[in-house]
């Protein structure tokens, strides 16, 4: 049986075509994607609740079926609830190899429409289609083509938002989803976000959600009322001026194609000169958490680990390993990176930058896997995996290594836990 055959085609869509003039930025996302393409391989599993992740006692969910989550699971979950949740699932394990695989054909779909494709993940982009309307018709005409074309070809689903700007892109997609498309007029931005909540704005987390609801703001068209000084002075001259410009339909982001990276990296300068070893690790700990989730947020790992020290006077050192199997672990990063501060011997020496890289990149789905550190890596990478889950969803700092968490924070932890969960079910 083909693919093509294999998935269940949905009906046509009610309602007449919306205008699309001038709506040329596409936001394309896969339909539960690391299920839909474990489900290539088991058609039988179609309609039942799937659980892909990890199924030891500390596993987690990476994704979940339509069907799983009308039971209340969502990815980042524990295994554990999961199960409880839905005893009737089947769990099977994670295969980034294959969703890498499959991810690349997606893309290619993509680029034979459009070189302005800026990929956010394995499993979404956003593309720029105003070079290609005289060669492929209207904007929500290119959409369809795209989501016949991954459909034919890949035999998974994708839902596309089709606006003027990327933010409302975005939502439309997320609203139209599964097997979706959705078209907001560019005149009627601001009839389509204003009643939808203020949870809905790119940036809005369950702080600054709870400090909108303070001044009584719950919709997205109560926030766009409100004057400007008002939201400045609630939450920051920056929050505030970008929450209003949202709310308004306003976003000159434009779509930017990505060139393969020779590799990821990132430093920092001190405020002050530091000649603490701990705080030293910690910000190797801080760096290497950021790299690995770039990595992994670009599909690739690498197979050596630099590390740049800079003293007080301006002189600069670097030392490099190169690892016996390609990584995209913080984990893996950070042990390494801390063996090269300490070849270096300056424990004691103060330093003004630190920073930590990986080289030598290729796809993360073609890299071996092996055990490393005395610890499955698989544990290791589940965890990580999750980490991104939430971060994608409420920002980098909602959840990050213990190490890394002020004492004065340690009280705010299990608030901040408690809050994602609920916010992603609703989401």
């Amino acid at each position: 049986m083909s693919r093509k055959q294999q998935l269940h085609r949905p009906g046509p869509q009610p309602g007449p075509p919306a205008d699309d003039t001038g709506c040329t930025i596409l936001h394309v996302d896969m339909d539960a994607f690391f299920v839909s393409v474990e489900l290539l391989d088991r058609p039988e599993l179609r309609g039942r609740p799937v659980i892909v992740g990890g199924a030891g006692p500390r596993g987690v969910v990476s994704a979940a079926s339509y069907e799983a989550r009308r039971f209340g699971v969502h990815s980042a979950m524990p295994m554990s609830r999961a199960r409880r949740l839905c005893p009737q699932a089947v769990v099977l394990p994670v295969s980034h190899g294959k969703y890498s695989r499959v991810s690349a054909a997606v893309f290619e779909i993509f680029r034979s429409v459009t070189p302005l494709v800026e990929g956010l993940s394995l499993d979404e982009a956003f593309l720029d289609v105003a070079g290609a309307r005289r060669r492929l018709g209207r904007p929500a005409a290119i959409a369809a083509m795209i989501r016949e074309q991954v459909r034919d070809q890949q035999g998974i689903t994708c839902s596309v938002g089709v606006a003027s700007t990327k933010f409302v892109a975005k939502l439309a997609s997320t609203r139209c989803k599964p097997d979706g498309l959705l078209v907001v007029p560019a005149d009627g931005a601001t009839d389509f976000l204003h009643p939808l909540p203020v949870a809905s704005l790119w940036g809005v987390g369950e702080r600054t959600e709870q400090a909108l609801t303070r001044i009584g703001l719950r919709t997205v068209g109560q926030l766009a009322e409100t004057p400007l000084a008002t939201l400045q002075r609630e939450l920051g001259n920056a929050t505030g001026a970008h929450l209003y410009e949202l709310a308004w339909g306003r976003d000159p982001r434009e779509v930017v194609p990505h060139t393969p990276d020779k590799s990821i990296g990132a430093e920092e300068t001190f405020d002050t000169d530091i000649d603490d070893p701990e705080i030293v690790r910690r910000e190797l700990l801080r760096l290497a958490e950021k790299v690995g989730a770039r990595l992994r947020e670009s599909g690739n790992a690498g197979r050596t680990v630099s590390v740049k020290l800079r003293m007080a006077n301006f002189k600069t050192i670097t030392r490099a390993r190169t690892l016996d199997e390609p990584t995209d672990l913080a984990r893996v990063i950070y042990v390494t990176a801390c063996a090269l501060y300490e070849g270096a011997g300056l424990d004691g020496v103060r330093l003004r930058l630190v920073g930590v890289r990986v080289e030598n990149l290729g796809p993360a789905g073609e890299a071996p896997r092996q055990l490393a550190f005395d610890e499955p890596e698989r544990g290791w990478r589940e965890a990580e995996r999750a980490m991104d889950q939430v971060a994608h969803r409420f920002g980098r700092g909602a959840v990050r290594p213990a190490a890394l968490v002020p004492r004065a924070d340690v009280t705010d932890v299990t608030d901040v836990t408690a809050g994602t969960e609920d916010n992603e079910r609703r989401l």
